[in-house]
């Protein structure tokens, strides 16, 4: 089986070198790079074309954020983004959750937490630290629903929009499907589709929407 390939962007030898050190300790985790800041990381996903970009929000010559952007928009790239954040720097969570990243991390997470968030992004899934969904869920509470974004509900059937909501909740396929009484299969398809509609990449972005249009709030 192909090891799953990772590259490791921070301004911190130390911090890249503990990453590698981890990831290259499980059998099926290959570091196939190592950037010291944003520029690089966007020059060597494109040579290494690897299956996720560990990203430091906070680098020099290009930040964090920027890198994500320009990485995501590569022509061809398959790369999934997952950011490290400190607590600091909550104020950039959403906009990188909009341009495309698979979630966030922050630096202190465990060795094996590290692991497993990588292989998860790999396979398509999302990932975000409790903290920081905490304060990004309490970010849209402090503000009316945005009636732009609303707008690309309309777009939906009301299946899907049964969907996108559960989705939202944090509702698993199977989960989903017990819900409304349909298959995996059948809830995997209309998911797939909802995202294509709503033009998202993932389920962090379907979630981070569902919050900004005031479709669930925290209360659910």
């Amino acid at each position: 089986m192909n090891g799953i390939r990772v590259l490791v962007a921070d301004d911190q030898d130390l911090v890249r070198r503990g990453f590698r050190l981890i990831l290259e300790a499980e059998d099926d985790l290959e570091v196939v790079a190592e950037a010291e800041d944003g520029a690089r990381a966007v020059t060597l996903a494109l040579e290494t074309r690897p299956d996720v970009v560990l990203l430091d929000i906070r680098m020099p010559v290009l930040d964090g954020l920027e890198a994500a952007r320009r990485i995501l928009q590569q022509p061809g790239q398959r790369a999934r983004v997952l950011m490290l954040t400190t607590f600091d720097l909550d104020e950039y969570v959403y906009e990188a959750l909009r341009i495309g990243a698979s979630g966030f991390l922050l630096k202190d997470t465990p060795p094996e937490h590290l692991a497993a968030a990588v292989r998860a992004v790999a396979a398509g899934e999302s990932i975000l630290a409790p903290s920081v969904t905490a304060r990004m869920i309490a970010r849209f509470t402090r503000q009316p629903p945005a009636q732009d974004a609303r707008r690309l509900l309309d777009r939906l059937t009301p299946r899907e929009q049964e969907i996108f909501v559960l989705l939202a909740r944090g509702r698993s396929n199977q989960e989903i499907a017990g819900e409304l009484f349909l298959g995996e299969t059948t809830v995997k398809t209309h998911v797939s589709r909802v995202l294509a509609k709503l033009g998202l990449r993932d389920r962090v972005q379907a979630v981070a929407l569902a919050y900004e249009t005031g479709v669930v709030s925290p209360a659910e």
